[in-house]
């Protein structure tokens, strides 16, 4: 079966690599460190009818300045427009904060683990998710339901944010106009779409 493996930390590529394909059942068909290297190996491999086309994708969520669940609305439209199954995408990263998780299970991913957590465990997580089930360990699901009475109102920065969105600013046109990161932006957004269930940007202006 082929695995892409979307990560942008050499050592993390390497080990996930050599644990998948000892166990003789998985090919890392592919690696990307960024969204566009990621993109454009599902681009490539669909148009030329590939083998390597993934089954299963691995996904972390930093990638450098970019934010990897950003992956998974296009790969969702990618393999709708085209006609192609779509492979269940794990999310494995060292973000452990539960609006992190429930925005990456709203945006379509089919599991989410810790990079802290037990790699033995991981084919096990893997088997699970391709029969059809969603995987969050006990700990996370018990974050996400604390939680979830939490993120009751917005910040004042978030509203400045929503704003700013609907008025068609870029992360980085925000991240200018109010003095902060893109990183923090990327943030702030995260936990304006796990608070509304947007997906996207074009769901955020519905709201």
């Amino acid at each position: 079966m082929n695995v892409l493996l979307i990560d942008d930390h050499p050592m993390v590529n390497s080990g996930l690599t050599s644990y998948l394909e000892e166990t003789g059942r998985f090919t890392v068909s592919g690696k990307a460190t960024s969204l566009e290297q990621a993109k454009q190996f599902i681009e490539t491999t669909a148009a030329s009818l590939e083998a390597n086309f993934p089954a299963f994708i691995i996904l972390d969520i930093l990638l450098g300045e970019e934010n990897g669940l950003d992956f998974l609305p296009f790969l969702d439209n990618f393999c709708q427009k085209n006609k192609i199954p779509k492979p269940p995408v794990l999310v494995c990263s060292v973000l452990e904060e539960p609006f992190r998780i429930q925005a990456a299970l709203k945006m379509g991913a089919s599991g989410y683990v810790s990079k802290s957590g037990d790699r033995n465990e991981l084919i096990d997580i893997i088997d699970s998710i391709l029969n059809g089930s969603t995987y969050i360990s006990n700990e996370h699901s018990a974050k996400v339901l604390n939680s979830l009475g939490t993120y009751a109102k917005f910040t004042k920065r978030e509203q400045e944010i929503i704003n700013l969105v609907k008025n068609n600013k870029s992360n980085k046109q925000i991240s200018q106009k109010l003095g902060i990161s893109i990183r923090t932006v990327e943030n702030h957004i995260s936990n304006i779409y796990f608070k509304t269930g947007a997906r996207n940007r074009e769901d955020l202006l519905r709201f």
